[in-house]
């Protein structure tokens, strides 16, 4: 058997693999409703709102670690997670001390509520994308046979127009659930870091496409409102906090460096390039906006297992105690399918 300090080292992920993990946890299907976010606070005062965001989120992660640093060192463990944070730092004070264990268990079930939305909304991301990129490759299918009639018919107006088979969005899920439980078998972070490259790569390529068009294709932005109306600024705040969605892997990222001392630096670097993103395609993207659906897609769809990893950390191993060593990996394998068909 190896040994628990050994395991650590073995599994541990290096500042660049945090890097691309950090990143991929935070550019999800929120950055592309941005554009819509900044349009309901308007031209000026959604970028600025949206700087304010990343410096409180920046502000409330750094927070976060050094709470986890310095309860690690008074309680001499190696690492906590957020719920061990909340509770210890529960006990620090008399009066929430014999509490400590509720605010554990709270914030333990938020986390899964929150990490399990957002592979919700990856599903929806995923199907609603792909059904729409199939519907356009049967419609140019259609135009090009459109001397047939199995393909197209007359309407009143005397204009040819494409029948195009449409699915249920629900079909397209049932086709990704397979491969997303396939995905979050892996065992460890280390191991997805590869394909967290591969994603940050590919979404890093959409991005620049939606860029370039946006901004070759920007309109003259004199008539836009510089402030949006006060009740569609909720509408904001809430597109705008969703895109912010990477605090709950702040903690198992930074306990899986092998020096967690190095995270704070990769906070910064990371979070600020994802606060420039914000700000820039919100801004950008709602004077003209253009998304590459197979591209951000593929991204999303790696992105799914990191968000995953939350919520299986905390629900799988009181589980995986209660069983014997023989039947663990089967029992580990089965309740990460069953909340993989959940979130679908």
């Amino acid at each position: 058997m190896i040994a628990s300090s050994d395991k650590s080292l073995l599994f541990s992920s290096s500042f660049c693999q945090t890097l691309i993990h950090l990143l991929k946890g935070n550019i999800g299907t929120g950055l592309l409703g941005l554009p819509l976010a900044v349009k309901n606070a308007g031209l000026v005062l959604g970028p600025i709102s949206l700087l304010f965001m990343g410096v409180v989120a920046i502000n409330c992660m750094q927070v976060l670690v050094k709470c986890s640093h310095h309860l690690s060192v008074k309680m001499n463990r190696p690492s906590l997670t957020y719920g061990e944070v909340v509770q210890y730092g529960m006990e620090n004070v008399s009066w929430l001390r014999r509490h400590s264990q509720w605010g554990k268990r709270i914030v333990n079930v938020f986390l899964i509520i929150t990490q399990l939305g957002f592979c919700c909304v990856y599903f929806v991301f995923l199907s609603d994308n792909i059904k729409q990129v199939c519907m356009v490759n049967w419609m140019m299918m259609g135009q090009a046979a459109n001397a047939t009639t199995f393909n197209c018919h007359m309407n009143h107006t005397n204009q040819t127009q494409i029948l195009v088979p449409s699915f249920d969005s629900r079909l397209y899920m049932l086709c990704f659930l397979p491969a997303l439980i396939l995905l979050v078998f892996t065992p460890d972070l280390r191991y997805l870091a590869p394909l967290s490259l591969v994603a940050n790569l590919v979404m890093s390529a959409s991005l620049i496409l939606i860029y370039f068009y946006s901004i070759t294709n920007i309109r003259y932005p004199i008539n836009l409102p510089k402030v949006g109306r006060a009740k569609d600024y909720p509408l904001f705040f809430g597109t705008a906090i969703f895109a912010f969605e990477g605090i709950g892997v702040v903690l198992p990222l930074e306990n899986k460096m092998h020096r967690p001392q190095s995270f704070i630096p990769v906070l910064y670097l990371g979070m600020g390039i994802v606060t420039f993103l914000y700000i820039s395609l919100g801004t950008i993207g709602y004077l003209m906006y253009q998304a590459v659906k197979l591209l951000y897609s593929f991204g999303i769809f790696i992105t799914f297992a990191l968000q995953f990893y939350v919520p299986a950390e905390i629900l799988i191993p009181p589980v995986l105690t209660r069983v014997s060593e023989r039947w663990e990996k089967t029992v580990d394998l089965l309740l990460r399918t069953v909340l993989v068909i959940f979130t679908c």
